[in-house]
């Protein structure tokens, strides 16, 4: 027998503990090709796809967190493989095989590995990279799909850096058996565990910190996120390590202490071998546990950044058409009945529209009893101007919009601002001009809401008037000077982006600051933006995802032999296989879901900051995507003990 057949032998044999492996490296490389193969692509070189520029950084980027992160899994992975095999590796030195064969040994299954998933990678690659390309062609809103090609560069470039990867880790895996001995590698199993201890100094530390990380967390703003963002990480992290490391033991010495629940049925079994199991994938469950947490927070941050994106462009422009035409019977700006054809030919409706009457209130500016300022700075050239409206039209608006109506004092305003971080501003006095002449009127309060959209030159900013008042100040304006805002709501508003854009092409040159047009546009930014965002970190949390799934397989199998042998002696005195399965199962469902639910609890408190930092509370989107990680990790963790327990029974029954 050669060595190159004895490696293959060895493949075929562990091939249970290969596969999950084997099957993350594909995964690696699949990414690493698909996102190299766009990089790559002539189309993208030669700037014929111009959106790409907007994802090609980001791309690059995230070719360098998997190769990094590739390096590190995978040298963990050989690292658990060498732990499993050190009797094996004994045996073999004790039959007169030297450390130099096994060195070479080693070598040759790590190329046969490197080989077959550098292959079946790239291979997949290939097959799944137009799907790729149709999908980011859609995200970018490319008239023409991409190009399917295979570039080369790509291919070599994927291929020699994951096999150099490979080999530079095998090189420092063999570096490792350099100062093994025959002994400690016969007796690798059957080394004493040891008692389990902790130090209370090290259990209120750990404590503490949590504590103060998730306080920091909860009370972090946008003034104090420089501040706290570095804190709350480093005490986060110890944190979690000394939770695994010294807590987990004190909370099993409580499971132990109580009686009802430690003796009952198999628990005593399941609690004693769970300690040394935590104190054993310590490191693990806490790498885990921080990678759980970055894939949840990550992905509920893109979540709710389209969520938010949508509200907040709403939010800026309450219509999705709006004018201001002037003069009460003109049409200079675009034809109501032509603009309702288009969108009716189009295939779209109007939910609801808008037509105020108001009163132009021209080079304006409010002075605030708390010294703040908005408005026509004195001696500038750039003037800003502003509508009067009645508070009954501003009450019916908001109605429909969803808004709370409200009470304007007699002879008085308030000024619709929405443009500060403050609440309100508070009383002042508001200057400006109606038909040429400075009027002062006094100013009760500001609000940060909006019914009409004020990205139009003669609406930078609303003012509500009670109605009596408005309408004494109206009868002075000849219906010549007269404001008419026309707002419409489309259904579907997000998908009539070529009808908005039609639409604005009737009106004149010298009008378009007199429209606001804007709202498709920016939604379809936002969207573009956010969900390129998705579509790439989706990606590299599904590969992270798999990862800390996979390290939790491979640290199970390096325990499965002392496993077996515990459970085969337990069967001979009368154990069942249904409680040997029980034992099992919820031990390895305690290692899969308690980093899971770390994970949870540190992504549930940086949702919470998340929520203080953008102003607003998206809980439900939070548990959205928590609920799926959940989903997903069940998944894995069903794969993984059906996988065990058939090494488990199978050793066992031998």
């Amino acid at each position: 027998m050669t060595f190159r057949s004895l490696a293959l032998s060895n493949i075929r044999g562990n091939w249970r503990s290969y596969s999950a492996f084997f099957l993350s490296s594909v995964f690696s490389v699949l990414i690493f090709y698909i996102y190299a193969a766009f990089i790559m692509h002539p189309d993208v070189l030669n700037g014929n796809i111009m959106a790409a520029e907007k994802v090609r950084t980001g791309m690059l980027y995230c070719l360098y967190i998997i190769i990094i992160f590739s390096f590190l899994f995978i040298l963990y992975s050989n690292s658990a493989f060498l732990k499993t095999r050190k009797q094996e590796f004994g045996l073999f030195s004790l039959f007169g095989m030297t450390k130099a064969q096994l060195r070479k040994l080693v070598i040759y299954e790590n190329i046969v590995i490197s080989i077959l998933a550098i292959s079946v990678g790239i291979g997949l690659g290939v097959l799944f990279s137009k799907l790729f390309f149709m999908a980011l062609a859609a995200l970018l809103g490319l008239d023409t799909t991409i190009s399917f090609v295979i570039p080369l560069k790509a291919v070599w470039m994927t291929a020699g850096g994951f096999f150099t990867l490979f080999m530079v880790i095998s090189v420092w895996t063999v570096l490792r058996m350099r100062r093994t001995e025959i002994i400690e590698l016969l007796g690798a199993s059957k080394q004493p565990k040891g008692k389990l201890v902790y130090s209370p100094w090290l259990v209120t530390l750990g404590v503490l910190c949590l504590i103060t990380g998730y306080s920091l967390a909860v009370l972090m703003t946008v003034r104090t996120f420089v501040i706290f963002s570095m804190p709350i990480l480093i005490t986060v992290i110890v944190g979690t390590y000394l939770l695994f490391t010294q807590l987990s033991i004190v909370l099993l010495r409580v499971v132990q202490n109580r009686h009802s629940i430690y003796y009952k049925r198999t628990n005593m079994l399941i609690f004693a071998q769970l300690g040394y199991k935590i104190k054993d994938n310590a490191r693990i469950l806490f790498v885990v546990s921080i990678l759980s947490a970055v894939i949840m927070t990550a992905m509920g941050t893109v979540y709710l950044m389209n969520i938010q994106g949508k509200q907040e462009v709403v939010k800026s422009a309450p219509y999705t058409i709006s004018y201001v035409e002037r003069g009460l019977h003109t049409q200079k700006v675009i034809n109501p009945d032509e603009l309702r054809k288009i969108v009716q030919n189009d295939g779209l409706s109007i939910k609801y529209e808008a037509k105020v009457i108001g009163i132009g209130y021209e080079q304006y500016s409010v002075k605030f009893d708390n010294g703040s300022r908005i408005g026509t700075n004195e001696g500038s050239e750039y003037e800003q101007h502003a509508m009067i409206i009645s508070v009954s039209d501003y009450n019916k608006m908001a109605k429909y919009q969803g808004k709370q109506s409200i009470i304007v004092e007699s002879g008085k305003m308030l000024v619709l601002y929405p443009y500060f971080e403050q609440t309100t501003f508070g009383r002042g006095i508001a200057k400006g001009k109606i038909n040429g002449k400075e009027i002062e009127i006094p100013v009760t309060d500001s609000s940060n809401t909006i019914v009409m959209n004020n990205w139009i030159t003669s609406n930078s900013v609303t003012f509500v008037m009670e109605d009596l008042s408005y309408m004494n100040l109206l009868t002075k304006v000849s219906e010549e000077e007269q404001l008419v805002f026309y707002g419409y709501e489309l259904a579907n508003w997000e998908k009539a982006a070529p009808t908005v854009n039609k639409l604005a092409k009737l009106i004149p040159q010298e009008l378009k600051e007199e429209s606001d047009f804007s709202r498709t546009v920016q939604f379809t930014e936002v969207k573009e933006m956010v969900s390129l965002t998705l579509f790439i970190g989706m990606f590299i949390s599904l590969l992270f995802f798999i990862a800390a799934g996979s390290m939790i397989y491979f640290k199970l199998f390096t325990e499965i032999q002392e496993d077996q042998a515990q459970f085969k002696g337990l069967s001979r005195i009368g154990m069942t296989s249904k409680e040997i399965r029980r034992i099992v199962v919820t031990q390895i469902g305690i290692i899969f879901y308690l980093p899971c639910i770390v994970g949870i609890s540190h992504a549930l408190f940086a949702m919470a900051a998340l929520d203080n930092l953008m102003e607003t509370s998206n809980w439900i989107y939070s548990f959205v995507v928590i609920g799926i990680y959940v989903g997903m990790q069940t998944i894995y963790f069903l794969l993984a003990s059906r996988s065990y327990m058939k090494s488990m029974i199978r050793g066992t029954a031998a």
